[in-house]
């Protein structure tokens, strides 16, 4: 019976892609697509399809880009004929309405990159390397009108490496949350499963993430300054001023040597910066405007010397 579930998809960007693409090769029926406008994107604010539009008319599945979700009738009265069994979310973008939610035979289920009721929001993948976890996951969720408060269907973790940042973490996070769906669908359908509700006494939040968040204070601990070059890596950037340079910093980690805050206290072969509590190594920077190059590289083509000052 599973294999012939009617499914609804709604996903927007990148993280969405693998979820439509396990749902498809599962051998569900997927009738339509739903994902946001084409936007304006790059440099020359070319008008861009979402990755999800992408891959969808690649497969052959209809597309359908609302600008609004809520009090949208042709949108409820395209899913009424539709009668999907099940919607299945992955970073939409907009909270859907009761009228969504109540639709499928199934209701509604998502995607969330985090193991909830910790990290419910915009910035589960970019918080958690902030806060600099060892541990994250996915978790699959029905979807309920408040924020990613619904009861949790299944849920597993992902371990974390120092190497990781938000673009790594994402790409694990992505395919993880496919295998999961899919895995998790049949045993949802048939009621082996029992949604149970979150403990929102732990539920903790995460904003979206501004380009401003990404300027560094070398004031803050070498370890703090580590994890958002991590999470804000490939964007917005960890970003700072060399001799009236914006820098981006997309590579680095902690070292015990001290100095100034923000004071080049090494550069040999290796460029190291001091903060806070403890100095940086920087691996990898990218000077505006410029590809990025290795610490020992800018060291040569930027004369750099032990004393010079980042800010």
């Amino acid at each position: 019976m599973e294999r012939k579930l009617k499914v609804v998809f709604m996903g927007t960007p990148d993280f969405a892609v693998p979820s439509l693409n396990a749902l498809k090769e599962a051998g569900y029926e997927v009738p339509l697509v739903i994902t946001q406008p084409d936007r304006p994107a790059g440099r020359g604010k070319k008008l861009t399809p979402p990755p999800v539009k992408v891959l969808a008319e690649e497969l052959g599945i209809p597309v359908y880009q609302p600008e609004k979700v809520k009090g949208n009738r042709e949108l409820l009265e395209t899913l009424r004929k539709i009668n999907p069994d099940l919607i299945v979310v992955a970073a939409y973008g907009k909270i859907l309405p009761d009228e969504i939610l109540n639709l499928p035979k199934f209701g509604c289920i998502n995607v969330h990159a985090s193991l909830l009721p910790e990290y419910r929001g915009a910035s589960p993948i970019q918080s958690v390397l902030l806060d600099g976890k060892e541990e994250t996951g996915v978790t699959i969720m029905k979807i309920s009108p408040e924020l990613d408060a619904g009861d949790i269907i299944s849920q597993r973790k992902v371990k974390i490496e120092k190497s990781d940042n938000a673009q790594t973490l994402h790409d694990k996070l992505a395919k993880v949350g496919a295998e999961l769906l899919v895995e998790t669908i049949p045993d949802y359908v048939s009621g082996k499963i029992t949604p149970v509700p979150q403990d929102h006494s732990k539920a903790t939040y995460c904003k979206p993430i501004k380009k401003e968040m990404g300027r560094i204070d070398w004031t803050l601990p070498a370890e703090r300054i580590f994890n958002m070059v991590r999470a804000f890596t490939p964007w917005p950037s960890a970003y700072a001023e060399f001799k009236g340079r914006r820098v981006k910093i997309t590579e680095a980690e902690p070292v015990n040597l001290q100095g100034k805050p923000g004071e080049v206290v090494k550069a040999d072969k290796e460029l190291v910066v001091a903060t806070g509590e403890g100095a940086l190594r920087i691996k990898r920077i990218r000077p505006e405007g410029r590809k990025e190059i290795t610490g020992e590289e800018f060291i040569r083509g930027y004369r750099v010397k032990v004393g010079d000052m980042f800010s």
